[in-house]
């Protein structure tokens, strides 16, 4: 009854700019300021022409001129489209249509009527940039969330237990379940996205999907491995399903907790869409765990051995997947456990040397999309023949009085072509400035094109230029101010959340693990999984011709990445826990990576194959947010809980409890 709701989520969605932006930044105040000058709300698209013929004809530009007046009074344009201007090259053209902000699915065919109305002008090439063209990319990006990013997931997801189960039923079950708590977690997002308690965008609709699916197969996995050791030695499925449950409880609300709880931290962070992800994204993992212990015991009960049809669950000492593997696995852990976690951390430290080279300057526009998008094309054809700052100029608020101050101080500013206050006709420099409340609003185009860093440290010099103007109150905002600001937000939450985080993380493991040192191993462990894997994404973005991340990129990959990371931690330490208080720290060791190696890397990898199918999204953020989680979920996984965690335990021995009791006692002897 709730499945349709992950369709119906992109209703509730936005993705207006606003959502990205720091909530008390200056650009932020611009923004909510400009709104006063603006006439009527409008989404700006610019038609941009290139002269085939190498110059600009006087009919050419008669051409366009008519051409754009013929689009007053269309539907979805609002007012007279300004008239075509010549850049100084005599090569191109540019003209600014005002569009409706509310045309939502009518935008790509009102562009289109723009489009066919440039392409009138005889013998030129006539594209479309600015904000309509790029909400427009933004808006068919994310149109692939719905249908495509979920059957890529739950596919991947399918094929991958089919082959590590080889049975039918199991798998089917445990993609049902995955489904039942995504259909429950967009039903909840629904309804308090429409009554505006939470907020959602396409990344959040893209990162919860994903997030439920991903989080519900791992715990699915860890209580199915479960119910087959105890159904090898029960006579009961029902008895069996109750076990499972019950010695899975501890491990699995344990895991879900430093999940949700690490998620809910962002809501410390000052940008509006990391503040949405926080709840939106807990009400997934609390859904993925109320799927995992309510519907899949009770069908397991009912299923019994035919869950595992047609393959037949084995003696309880062999009853987990690729046991005799992680059998040899934890014997070489066990002959030189120094040895090997000493060369693992070094190897993860050298990785993790490559960390601080990670760029989060925020992404060019033209790397925003991974595919070429056509508002990118024409942005870089306006850059060429015209000022890089066109169509995305520096926008000043400033006190009525200081106009003339405000607007010399900018005009003098290194980097700014050009600076001259909206007039009544909404147009900068078209008459006497329009005056509201007090206030004025200077446009200022910058010589840089609006996402470089050459013209976020211009706004930067143009900011201490205008603040200077005694009595001036001036604010500066515009398209690269708040990149500027998104960017050093972006740092201060970096700052601000990572410490929360793992301090969540080590309170619930001392909690469950009843001792100090082991947890204080775990987070230490995957903080440097995060650093390597950070290492890892530096060089591959390197190759793949990424010049950068967005900025919240490496808060998002910590979050997901340690977060996650501690799942696998959990899994096996709980296990671990238990053998040890029968059999000692070192056997204990031994037995917990035997029995859980095999479920705990399954569960690795549909996870890591989960996240990576953000990258059938074609943008820059969810391709490089799948890469760091996939690639440091599969890192953890296979080094850190595999041979790092169980080698440093068996290397310290009894004293790794410290301060519980266990510490005191060596059953190994």
């Amino acid at each position: 009854m709730l499945g349709p709701y992950a369709g119906k989520l992109g209703e509730v969605a936005t993705n207006d700019q606003a959502a990205f932006l720091p909530q008390s930044a200056e650009s932020t105040q611009v923004l909510e300021a400009r709104e006063a000058f603006d006439q009527s709300e409008t989404l700006p698209a610019i038609v941009v022409w290139t002269a085939d013929g190498k110059r600009v004809t006087a009919e050419q530009r008669k051409a366009a001129i008519d051409a754009m007046a013929d689009l007053a009074g269309e539907q979805g344009v609002v007012g007279r489209p300004s008239p075509a201007l010549i850049s100084d090259d005599a090569e191109a053209m540019q003209a600014v249509v005002q569009l409706r902000p509310d045309l939502g699915e009518e935008l790509p065919d009102v562009l289109g009527e723009v489009g066919q109305a440039a392409e009138r002008v005889p013998g030129t090439t006539a594209r479309l940039a600015g904000p309509a063209a790029s909400q427009a990319d933004l808006s068919d990006a994310f149109g692939g969330i719905d249908g495509l990013l979920l059957g890529v997931a739950l596919g991947a997801v399918l094929l991958i237990l089919l082959l590590v189960y080889r049975s039918v039923l199991l798998p089917l079950v445990i993609i049902l379940g995955s489904v039942f708590a995504l259909g429950l977690a967009c039903a909840v997002v629904y309804a308090l996205a429409e009554r505006d308690v939470v907020r959602v965008d396409g990344q959040v609709q893209g990162i919860l999907s994903i997030l439920v699916i991903g989080a519900a197969t791992d715990y699915a996995l860890l209580l199915a491995a479960r119910f087959r050791e105890e159904l090898a030695t029960s006579d009961s499925a029902a008895r069996a399903a109750a076990a499972a449950a019950r010695r899975s409880f501890g491990a699995i609300t344990a895991s879900a907790g430093t999940v949700a709880l690490g998620l809910l931290a962002l809501l410390a962070s000052d940008l509006t869409n990391n503040r949405a992800l926080g709840p939106v994204g807990a009400i997934g993992i609390v859904c993925a765990v109320l799927s995992a212990l309510t519907f899949l015991p009770a069908v397991l009960a009912l299923l019994g051995r035919a869950a595992y049809w047609p393959s037949r669950p084995k003696e309880a000492d062999a009853s987990v997947e690729g046991h005799g593997v992680w059998r040899r696995i934890a014997a070489t852990v066990d002959r030189r456990p120094r040895r090997v976690w000493v060369a693992t951390a070094v190897a993860l430290g050298v990785f993790a040397a490559f960390s601080p080279s990670l760029s989060a300057k925020g992404v060019p526009l033209d790397e925003i999309f991974v595919n070429d998008a056509p508002s990118v094309a024409a942005q870089e054809t306006l850059a060429r023949h015209f000022p890089g700052g066109s169509g995305n100029p520096a926008v000043i608020i400033a006190d009525a009085d200081r106009a003339g101050q405000v607007r010399d101080a900018a005009g003098r500013t290194e980097g700014v072509a050009a600076a001259a206050p909206v007039s009544a006709s909404g147009r900068p420099g078209g008459g006497e400035p329009l005056v509201v409340d007090g206030r004025v609003r200077i446009d200022a185009t910058l010589h840089a094109a609006a996402d470089s860093d050459a013209a976020k440290e211009t706004v930067e010099r143009l900011r201490a230029e205008v603040h200077a103007v005694s009595g001036a109150d001036a604010l500066v905002g515009g398209y690269t101010a708040q990149q500027v600001d998104t960017q050093q937000t972006a740092a201060e939450d970096r700052a601000l959340i990572i410490p929360i985080v793992l301090g969540i993380i080590l309170l619930i493991l001392v909690l469950l693990l009843r001792s100090l040192l082991v947890p204080v191993l775990l987070v230490a462990t995957v903080a440097l999984n995060f650093l390597a894997t950070l290492g890892v994404s530096t060089l591959v973005f390197d190759l793949l011709g990424f010049s950068g991340t967005d900025a919240s990129v490496p808060l998002y990959g910590f979050v997901f990445l340690v977060a996650l990371g501690v799942d696998y931690n959990i899994f096996l330490m709980s296990r671990v826990r238990e053998e040890a208080l029968v059999h000692g720290t070192r056997q204990g060791v031994l037995r917990g990576l035997t029995t859980t190696g095999g479920v705990i890397t399954s569960a690795g990898v549909v996870l890591a194959a989960t996240f990576a199918a953000l990258m059938v999204i074609p943008l820059a953020f969810l391709v490089q947010i799948a890469f760091i989680v996939a690639f440091g979920v599969l890192l953890d996984t296979l080094v850190v809980r595999s041979l790092l965690v169980p080698a440093l335990v068996i290397d310290i021995g009894p004293r790794a409890w410290w301060p519980s009791a266990m510490c005191r006692r060596d059953a190994d002897s």
